[in-house]
């Protein structure tokens, strides 16, 4: 629903602005010279390349103003770091700090919570697998980093899936242009599942076919889990009839299934 939506945080989507290269260049050589007037119109000029980011991110069931909002600070603070001295497109710089402040806010706002410290921790052993990896002939394992960075095996292991962002039921894993498989395809429930179900229903059809005694007698057996003399001595006969009706009514449900 997101992707149809033309207004957000008071902007109409339909008539964002595009600018050539030519202008780009134009306003980042007056922006970088204190010119707010060539700042505004260059943030402007780029919110759509924010919205065309954001959009990746509408499948976590956050608010789309809210990441709008946040792609423009990624936004803004590319205008104001850009290097115009360097041979760099500023979409190629613009877009990675757009998508970083994107993730730093999903991250912090997660609900899952995770201790600072852990995050920390996280991070460092992220940047030693970078600079590991670099020198070794093998990607590193945990056991390497640990001992790189200092700390134990468990503690590293508990950081590194502590930042992993949990996905969602309905993120696809395949498309095909038409059809996707979404994860809750994936998942397999062995108490749930169809065939289970449709026994279920089965076993209660047969289950009107008996009886009101053989359901009392069936009842208590298997559902409250009483022997053959307690239900003898409940209902009033003996444990050979009990015996005799608990089989009888177990046949019959046998072919009714």
């Amino acid at each position: 629903m997101y992707y149809h939506k033309v207004e957000i945080c008071g902007v109409n989507t339909a008539k964002l602005k595009t600018l050539t290269s030519e202008e780009k260049r134009e306003l980042l050589l007056k922006a970088k010279e204190g010119d707010l007037v060539a700042r505004t119109k260059l943030i402007d000029g780029n919110l759509r390349l924010v919205l065309s980011i954001i959009q990746r991110f509408t499948n976590r069931g956050e608010n789309l103003d809210d990441l709008f909002q946040v792609g423009c600070i990624g936004l803004i603070k590319a205008v104001d770091n850009f290097n115009t001295e360097l041979d760099v497109k500023f979409s190629t710089y613009a877009v990675p700090m757009i998508i970083g402040e994107v993730r730093r806010y999903l991250r912090d706002n997660n609900t899952i919570r995770v201790s600072r410290s852990v995050r920390d921790l996280a991070y460092r052993a992220l940047q030693a697998r970078e600079q590991l990896a670099a020198t070794m002939s093998k990607e590193p394992s945990v056991e390497d980093i640990a001992k790189h960075l200092g700390e134990s095996k468990e503690d590293v292991t508990a950081a590194l899936e502590a930042i992993i962002e949990p996905i969602s039921l309905f993120d696809p894993v395949y498309s095909d242009g038409t059809d996707s498989i979404y994860v809750m395809d994936q998942i397999s429930d062995t108490e749930n599942n169809d065939e289970n179900w449709l026994e279920d229903i089965a076993l209660k059809e047969a289950m009107k076919k008996l009886s009101p005694r053989e359901k009392k007698i069936v009842n208590m057996r298997f559902y409250k889990g009483k022997t053959q003399m307690e239900i003898a001595d409940e209902i009033g006969i003996s444990q050979a009839q009990v015996s005799r009706l608990e089989k009888g009514a177990l046949d019959r449900i046998k072919k009714q299934m």
